[in-house]
């Protein structure tokens, strides 16, 4: 067992780093195609929107609990490159690249939640431990485009989608080769159509979930906003010249880090801590964002991002983490699936208000509307924490 978490946590990172693959490029892609500036977040929508769709079908089928999920992984991550490479085809058009980005996020229905339904399945207790190494794997899978158009920027733009297919489907053997299916692994036998419901009957799941859906209003329309974010420091401040793909990268890769460290401290503190912890910290960095991002010190601003991007994730893997937990045994996969296929929907009504919102108030100030999430999180776990508070002694019934 000590061998199987490496190799879950190395493929979920090879696989996500299809994820934002269209938008470590969307520069190159908006100049190709003459569209505007705010293609990148019809990019980033058109990921989620897949991802949705996926995971719907996903947790109707309760496919990752009928069938092994090391093998839905490995097909997926197949499927997921083949959609990527169609970013690189000659005279492609802005309808058929958000169709391929759409299809890509399709498949990454197979690899995110999936992996996490593998970790649970070797992970009887500790859970939060494995998911924060899973978490912050996609974190990093996530923010590593930005790395490879860094590095590559002598090369084609077409490199980073060749580069990051190539990498999916080492992800998807090694899923396939090296981790059997898990000793906890309880089959779904039968299809039903309505077990994806069952967990919401059960209030330690709720408040989990609804946790979970309050940070992800926050978390991807920040991530796909970060270019923008410091685009617009340095027209501002035309000596600053910040190197956006690379700070990007360590932006979002410092969430990554915070997942793994909140996945070892759930070791001794509770996740739910954990959690709401870092879900007010990151509402706070929302709410003192215009002062923040207005901030003529350089260092100043870029401490805040790099705080910010830490606790911005840090409480997805214990929310998972809660999630699993508390979900039914025989539905665990699909659970989880279709609380990510809600949290990812809550992602693109976010990304895209964001986004429309922009033409109205200035970049500083957009991102105030992303503390009304973490609000709404944390008053999910107040009202979950009363619920399941026992009654004092001496309470009539």
């Amino acid at each position: 067992m000590p061998r199987i978490l490496p190799v879950i946590v190395l493929a979920q990172f090879l696989c996500t780093s299809l994820w934002f693959a269209g938008n470590a490029i969307a520069a190159d892609l908006a100049a190709t195609l003459q569209q505007p500036p705010t293609f990148v977040a019809h990019l980033t929508s058109a990921v989620q929107l897949g991802f949705i769709a996926g995971t719907l079908v996903f947790a109707l089928l309760a496919i990752a609990d009928r069938f092994s999920p090391s093998r839905v992984f490995f097909f997926s991550a197949l499927a997921a490159a083949l959609c990527n490479l169609g970013i690189n085809l000659p005279g492609v058009e802005a309808g058929s690249l958000l169709a391929f980005r759409f299809l890509t996020g399709f498949f990454l229905a197979g690899i995110y939640p999936v992996g996490m339904k593998i970790a649970a399945d070797y992970a009887q207790t500790g859970l939060g431990k494995w998911l924060g190494f899973l978490v912050g794997a996609l974190v990093l899978g996530t923010a590593f485009p930005h790395l490879l158009k860094s590095v590559t920027a002598q090369l084609p733009w077409q490199f980073v989608a060749l580069a990051t297919s190539g990498l999916a489907v080492l992800g998807g053997l090694a899923m396939l080769l090296l981790v059997p299916d898990g000793p906890y692994r309880r089959t779904g036998q039968r299809l039903q159509l309505t077990a994806f419901l069952s967990g919401f009957r059960l209030p330690r799941f709720r408040a989990a979930a609804f946790g979970y859906f309050g940070h992800m209003w926050e978390l991807y329309t920040f991530w796909a906003f970060l270019p923008l974010i410091l685009t617009t420091y340095n027209n501002a401040h035309p000596g600053a010249n910040l190197p956006v793909s690379f700070l990007s990268f360590l932006l979002i890769g410092a969430g990554g880090l915070a997942c793994m460290g909140s996945g070892l401290l759930s070791r001794i503190v509770a996740p739910r801590t954990l959690a709401t912890t870092a879900l007010a910290l990151s509402g706070l960095c929302c709410l003192v964002s215009p002062l923040v991002l207005r901030s003529q010190s350089g260092g100043f601003f870029l401490s805040f991002l790099f705080g910010w991007g830490m606790v911005v994730a840090a409480d997805s893997p214990m929310f998972s983490s809660l999630v699993a937990q508390s979900a039914p045994d025989a539905s665990r996969g699909t659970a989880l699936t279709i609380v990510n296929c809600i949290g990812f929907a809550i992602t693109v009504v976010s990304i895209q208000f964001t986004s429309w919102l922009s033409g109205f108030v200035q970049v500083q100030d957009l991102y105030l509307l992303l503390a009304v999430g973490p609000a709404l999180g944390l008053l999910a776990q107040l009202s979950g924490r009363a619920r399941l508070a026992p009654a004092p002694t001496g309470t009539k019934s």
